[in-house]
């Protein structure tokens, strides 16, 4: 019986554990990446959902509005089926729209695509 509620003991701790991480994960998220002034630049908004793991996000490729729901593990962010909007714009580089995932990396986040391939960064946009 103690056996049990030691290891009882010990699961709830590492389940709390996680959980924080998710939790810090997304709050490190939260704010604007990308510089959302620099007409055909890429950036971000991400705000908290409910769920401290999870949110909704939106923003530009640099000539298509973009957003969508996002879930957090660890620090890798998971963008879900991104909407988009279907614009052309010659000589603007859309690589944002093509990501799926991105993982935290301090003040900057990094875009993988579909391959887990690493397409593009945004910095932290100061005071978010």
């Amino acid at each position: 019986m103690k056996k049990t509620l030691a290891v009882l003991g010990l699961l709830a701790t590492a389940l709390l554990g996680l959980s924080a991480c998710a939790a810090a994960a997304s709050t490190d998220l939260v704010g604007v990446w990308g510089d959302p002034e620099n007409e055909g630049s890429p950036s971000l908004e991400f705000t908290a959902g409910a769920d401290d793991a999870e949110g909704e996000y939106s923003g530009t490729d640099g000539c298509n509005r973009v957003g969508g729901a996002y879930t957090v593990s660890g620090t890798t962010v998971d963008l879900g089926m991104m909407r988009s909007t279907l614009m052309f714009c010659e000589g603007v580089d859309t690589w944002l729209s093509e990501a799926r995932t991105a993982t935290l990396e301090g003040d900057a986040l990094a875009f993988l695509d579909e391959d887990g391939q690493q397409i593009g960064t945004l910095a932290r946009q100061s005071g978010s």
